[in-house]
């Protein structure tokens, strides 16, 4: 019988094109969920709302019901964005973290602690609310019926599902991990490619989650539950902070690029960090893929992310210049600074981490960009006992230095690694973009654009070409596929360049560009299970 994990050859894709509707996972069966709805009469944002769903299901490995999510939403050719991360619990301080953990320098990454208020349910039903179209009951079931029937194991999830049984084996005899065992990790229950997983607590949730139009989560039955088992394990999330959760409606930035417009949400995502790099790259035109391009890519986000990290925070706690990094005068002086060698940025090292991306259209070219992670993983390895909500782990990223920007404090929003990408030109809507991955997203998004902007590259293409990745310093990694003599001649520039066999670091990416005629064009990454269901 064949190994569905050994890819001999490599693929080439094409892109796909539908006049009806398309969805965008990194998932089939997700995908499927959306097409579903779309097919019943639902709109994009129903769509897309069905698929977030059906990926805490069939993807827990990067996000779940205890996700945060964010979106950008065309509608009606009006452009929306949604903030639906959540903020740190009313009780915690830097204080009652060190006597909990002893006098660490930064805050742990498993475990109760790093915990925030989950965002990714109340964004399903704001968006709903606004713009869907179906009940809410309907397009959640898709994701249910996966759950309490089982579905199967894809080759990439089942990888990442191992890796994560290996991360979270030193709490194999603590108390307040037992039931992250108990719902992904039983004894006797394969985790093999095409092995069914059933998971049936994460069904009933969902259930009661559509029954009460998320009022469950946050103020019922299921917000309770996340209570009690808090306090049980000595964490510091309570029922007040679930019910005092709001999204936020934010205006998009966005940044004039080469005649087009790329558009990210406000800070607290790093999103502005995108657009700093674009700001800056938007004074050279580059001809092809060439090693002075790369250069002036790699510098151009160094200096985006040290002037991201010092500034950007919760909407209330930044930075008040952070958005000084989209003035175009900004962005011409930070160009101005790069030069022929590498230069030294002063950042610290990004986290790794795990986030779905999706992206949905539909007949009326109404389109969403949408994104919801459970940050490292499986995030902070706490399932919530008989609910299967797997609880986030975003409050690791903050500081617990009083100095920093974004310093722990109760109620705030930490600095936030996943954001939803826009495009539009002279107006009209191009289409939804993203590219999940902790820190690499931002530089997923500038490579992504730049290949279909300036190197006209279809969004199959923009997708599949060899991506870096900056890792700290003048320390940058490259897909094998890069072209050698490139990465020589970047390294007599001055940068320390690790060839990386692992795809998965660069990221995962969709994308779906809506032609003149309305017709759309969507591209899937070719580093994971990624699926595009269209009509």
């Amino acid at each position: 019988m064949f190994d569905v994990n050994h890819q001999v050859y490599a693929s080439n894709r094409y892109p796909v094109i539908a006049k009806n509707g398309m969805v965008c996972t990194g998932h089939n069966l997700a995908s499927a969920a959306g097409l579903e709805m779309l097919r019943k009469g639902g709109n994009a944002i129903d769509a897309a709302i069905a698929t977030a769903a059906a990926l805490t299901v069939v993807e827990p490995t990067a996000n779940g019901l205890g996700s945060d999510a964010f979106a950008i939403v065309w509608f009606k050719n009006k452009m929306y964005g949604l903030n639906s991360s959540g903020r740190s619990p009313q009780g915690i301080t830097i204080e009652k973290v060190k006597d909990l953990h002893g006098n660490i320098s930064r805050m742990p990454t498993d475990g109760w602690t790093p915990v925030t208020v989950p965002g990714a349910v109340k964004a399903w039903t704001e968006l709903h609310e606004r713009f869907g179209v179906l009940p809410f009951k309907e397009v959640l079931e898709p994701a249910i019926r996966y759950a309490r029937d089982g579905f199967p194991l894809t080759p990439e999830i089942s990888r990442m599902w191992k890796q994560a049984c290996e991360r979270f084996k030193s709490h194999r005899n603590e108390d307040a991990f037992q039931e992250w065992f108990a719902t992904f990790h039983k004894e006797g229950v394969s985790l093999e490619p095409g092995s069914i997983m059933v998971l049936k607590h994460h069904a009933k949730s969902l259930q009661m989650i559509a029954d009460s139009k998320g009022k469950a989560f946050y103020e019922g039955e299921l917000a309770k539950a996340i209570d009690a088992d808090s306090k049980k394990h000595h964490g510091f999330l309570r029922y007040e902070d679930l019910a005092a959760h709001e999204v936020l409606w934010q205006e998009p930035l966005h940044v004039h690029y080469h005649d087009h417009d790329i558009w990210e949400l406000p800070p607290n995502g790093q999103g502005i960090v995108a657009l700093h790099a674009l700001n800056t790259l938007k004074e050279f035109h580059f001809e092809k893929r060439d090693e002075k391009m790369f250069h002036h890519q790699f510098e151009a986000m160094k200096m985006a992310f040290a002037d991201g990290m010092a500034t950007i925070s919760d909407p209330g706690a930044a930075h008040p210049d952070v958005l000084r990094m989209i003035d175009a005068s900004f962005g011409k002086m930070r160009a101005s600074q790069i030069q022929e060698q590498a230069l030294m940025p002063q950042v610290a090292m990004p986290y790794k981490s795990g986030t779905v991306y999706l992206c949905t259209a539909d007949c009326e070219g109404n389109m969403v960009s949408f994104i919801q992670s459970n940050y490292m993983g499986f995030g902070s390895g706490i399932v919530v006992k008989d609910t299967g909500i797997a609880l986030q782990n975003r409050g690791a990223d903050f500081s617990l230095c009083e100095t920093d920007v974004n310093v722990l404090r109760p109620q705030k929003r930490s600095y936030h690694t996943i954001i939803p990408g826009f495009i539009t030109r002279n107006g009209k809507a191009l289409g939804p973009f993203g590219v999940m991955g902790g820190y690499m997203q931002p530089q997923g998004h500038v490579q992504v654009a730049m290949n279909l902007i300036d190197f006209h590259l279809n969004p199959q293409m923009a997708l599949d070409a060899p991506r870096w990745q900056w890792i700290k310093d003048k320390t940058f990694r490259v897909e094998k596929s890069f072209d050698a003599t490139i990465i020589d001649a970047l390294r007599k520039r001055g940068h320390q360049i690790c060839v990386e066999e692992e795809v998965s670091s660069f990221g995962r990416g969709q994308m779906i560009m809506r032609m003149e005629n309305g017709v759309y064009v969507g591209g899937c990454e070719s580093r994971t299970d990624s699926n595009i269901a269209c009509y």
